[in-house]
C-alpha cells in the first residue's frame, strides 16, 4: 500500500495500482487453443491419406514442432516474458535436438539406405 497525504491531517492509505503485466487475454488463449484443435485435427486426418504416406512421419513432426512452439509460446508465456527466458529454453532444446539427430546419423537410422556397405547382388 501506498501512503498519499499533501502533509496536512491525517495520510489516507490508496492501494498501490498492481504492476501491469503484458500479456493475452482470454480471447487469445481461445484463439491458440483452436488452432491447437485443428492442428490435432490436422494430424489425425494425414494418417488416413494414402497419397501422403511418403511423407508422412515428416508432415507429423512439422505439426507437432508447430504445436509445441505454440503451447511454449502462449501457454508457457515465453511470448510475453524477457527474452532471455525465451533464450534460456531453445538453446538447450536445440542442444538436444542435435544430439538427437546427430544419434540417429550415428547409428544409421537416418542418411542411409537400409542397405549393408559391401553386399553385392547375384
Amino acid at each position: 500500500m501506498e501512503i498519499h497525504g499533501s502533509g496536512e491531517g491525517p495520510a489516507a492509505a490508496v492501494p498501490a495500482e498492481p504492476a501491469r503485466h503484458p500479456g493475452a487475454g482470454p480471447r487469445t488463449y481461445l484463439v491458440v487453443a483452436a488452432f491447437l484443435v485443428a492442428i490435432t485435427a490436422m494430424e489425425v486426418g494425414v494418417f488416413y491419406v494414402p497419397a501422403l504416406a511418403r511423407v508422412l512421419i515428416p508432415l507429423l513432426l512439422l505439426l507437432s514442432a508447430s504445436k509445441f512452439a505454440l503451447v511454449a509460446m502462449f501457454y508457457m508465456h515465453l511470448r510475453f516474458d524477457h527474452p532471455w527466458f525465451s533464450y534460456v529454453f531453445v538453446g538447450p532444446l536445440v542442444v538436444a535436438l542435435g544430439l538427437a539427430i546427430a544419434l540417429l546419423w550415428l547409428f544409421g537410422h537416418i542418411g542411409t539406405t537400409g542397405l549393408a556397405v559391401g553386399v553385392s547382388g547375384g
